[in-house]
């Protein structure tokens, strides 16, 4: 479990370079949205199909003990990585068709590489600003 939470962690890094230093380049897109997410979820789907014994979703307290299990939290890390690197794509491409600057966009990535949410909130709350700021263009 370890060798593959290190190994799930590895993979994502050059999909989130991709995504601050060559964010237009034709295939950062394949890579992060779909090749790196689609590799990640193959791995999340392994983890599901060995089973994930006790516990379950219908209650906090079942969660709890789902969580537990090496297996299960880190079914749940790569969850997050892929989904978070989706969503890093999905505010690049975005981006681009909103106008949004670079400048607004790398910070956004970082939070949501760290901080999934707060990345993409920071996103949505800073594209609205602009909005208001310099109007329906952005």
């Amino acid at each position: 479990m370890d060798d593959l939470f290190r190994i799930a962690n590895l993979v994502v890094l050059p999909g989130w370079a991709l995504l601050l230093l060559v964010p237009h380049w034709r295939y950062t897109q394949r890579v992060c949205a779909l090749a790196l997410p689609l590799l990640l979820g193959s791995l999340y789907i392994g983890l599901m199909s060995a089973g994930l014994g006790e516990g379950g979703f219908d209650s906090l307290e079942n969660v709890m003990k789902l969580f537990r299990q090496p297996r299960a939290v880190l079914a749940g890390w790569v969850h997050y990585l892929a989904f978070d690197l989706f969503i890093g794509a999905w505010i690049v491409r975005d981006a681009a068709a909103a106008g949004v600057p670079r400048w607004i966009q790398a910070p956004c990535l970082v939070f949501t590489f760290l901080l999934g949410p707060v990345g993409l909130s920071g996103y949505f709350l800073t594209k609205g600003l602009m909005k208001r700021q310099w109007g329906p263009q952005v």
